[in-house]
């Protein structure tokens, strides 16, 4: 029952079990760990973080603030950077809640567009982000290239 979920702004004492989230979503990268602490600290890497509670923590969103984002006309531009909701979770609109929440900060804070990405072969997050309102407007394909 979607009345149950609360979308709140993160605070210091969510730090271990947005985290844990993130660790679920992204793996356990140190580097992706730490700005959790950068982020109550004032480094900018996150712009502002959510966390969606049912009983408990079940999901998060993270908007960075990105100078370009492909098809967007203004800059900077709030950019979802990770959104992550509990496989027990999931099919129950926490995605959309915690969507919902990004863009009310962004509206108040005088943004006029936000931007997102996901991997072109995830149908999932794809369709996740056509229901919220997303348009796709560009897909790439990231090359690399080892220097001896």
């Amino acid at each position: 029952m979607m009345a149950d979920i609360v979308v709140r702004e993160m605070r210091p004492e969510d730090k271990a079990v947005w985290r844990d989230m993130r660790a679920a979503l992204y793996g356990e990268d140190p580097s992706l760990l730490g700005e959790v602490e950068g982020y109550f600290a004032g480094d900018p890497m996150i712009a502002r973080a959510f966390i969606a509670e049912d009983g408990g923590p079940i999901g998060f969103v993270e908007l960075s603030l990105r100078n370009y984002a492909e098809g967007c006309d203004s800059s900077p531009v709030p950019y979802v950077e990770g959104l992550y909701v509990a496989e027990s979770a999931r099919r129950r609109n926490v995605g959309r809640l915690l969507m919902t929440a990004a863009e009310n900060w962004a509206r108040a804070n005088g943004f006029a567009e936000m931007a997102s990405d996901t991997q072109i072969e995830n149908e999932v997050s794809l369709g996740a982000h056509h229901a919220y309102g997303f348009t796709e407007v560009e897909r790439i394909a990231c090359l690399r290239k080892a220097l001896d």
